[in-house]
């Protein structure tokens, strides 16, 4: 089924129209009653039958708005353009909207790449870009936006891990939403276009791990980050003490050989890369 443009013609000149309709309906029965000719009966029963069939086909489209034409079962075409039409008579008359729609999914359970239980929903904007897939295509193309993007949802979310921890994948869920969203359109336009519909943005709105593991995960997250920060600590400290020993080198200040610069640095890191406050010792030589 494809959208195809269906007869019509502006609604007041249909209204001029049936009020010709009318008239003349009413003049032949009217000559009818007083000369008692049968071909006047006839002539304003037929215009009467005319009056009352076009008087079915007119319609109202509101703006954003389509309807699809059925006639006796068959698909006559689609009305888009806005305004007061009178077109084909005796049509069923669909209504679809042709406005953005968006909602939000539900939360699901699912497992990521790593095979970790997360919980994860998105909000997906849409709208018809067929009027005549929607309606034809599909039982009911709402129904069938909100059931494939469930299914594009896990798809999606079983792809790629919760996290990267080890740096061990491009792209996680958590780190790479902006991706992750690209993702997932194109996934779902996939599976909507046999409805008509056309996927403007989807977005991952709730991410989150699975009740029984969130805890351990916290853990887990909890100790990257200290194990990142004692990193840099230690860079840090290598590089201070690296210094330290080269100035004091360079400008004479004291003379040390290979075991005292060992000293040395032992005593800098400890006390650059302790987390507890360090009391000095200070050498004042060899009392007697």
């Amino acid at each position: 089924m494809k959208e195809k443009v269906v007869f019509k013609m502006n609604g007041f000149a249909g209204v001029g129209l049936l009020i010709i309709f009318l008239a003349g309906t009413a003049y032949f029965l009217t000559q009818f009653s007083s000369e008692g000719n049968p071909a006047m009966l006839v002539i304003g029963g037929l215009l009467g039958i005319l009056s009352f069939l076009l008087l079915s086909g007119f319609t109202v489209i509101q703006p954003n708005q389509a309807k699809v034409l059925t006639l006796f079962g068959s698909y006559l075409g689609v009305i888009r353009q806005e305004g007061f039409w009178l077109s084909v008579p005796m049509t069923v008359k669909k209504t679809v909207s042709l406005r953005v729609i968006n909602f939000n999914s539900d939360k699901l359970k699912v497992n990521d790449l790593e095979g970790n239980p997360i919980e994860i929903a998105a909000v997906v904007v849409y709208r018809v870009f067929d009027s005549a897939k929607a309606v034809f295509d599909v039982e009911d193309y709402k129904r069938f936006v909100h059931t494939q993007s469930e299914t594009g949802l896990r798809h999606i979310a079983s792809q790629y891990p919760y996290d990267n921890f080890n740096n061990d994948y491009e792209i996680s869920l958590r780190q790479h939403s902006d991706e992750i969203g690209e993702e997932l359109t194109k996934d779902l336009q996939a599976r909507l276009k046999v409805a008509g519909v056309e996927i403007i943005e989807a977005r991952i709105m709730h991410l989150a791990y699975a009740s029984e593991i969130a805890s351990s995960m916290l853990q887990r997250q909890q100790a990257k980050a200290v194990l990142a920060a004692r990193k840099v600590i230690v860079d840090g400290a290598v590089g201070m003490v690296k210094s330290a020993i080269e100035q004091l080198s360079s400008e004479g200040v004291v003379d040390l050989d290979e075991e005292k610069k060992a000293q040395m640095v032992n005593n800098l890191m400890v006390a650059l890369v302790s987390e507890k406050g360090n009391q000095p010792v200070v050498n004042t030589g060899t009392i007697y």
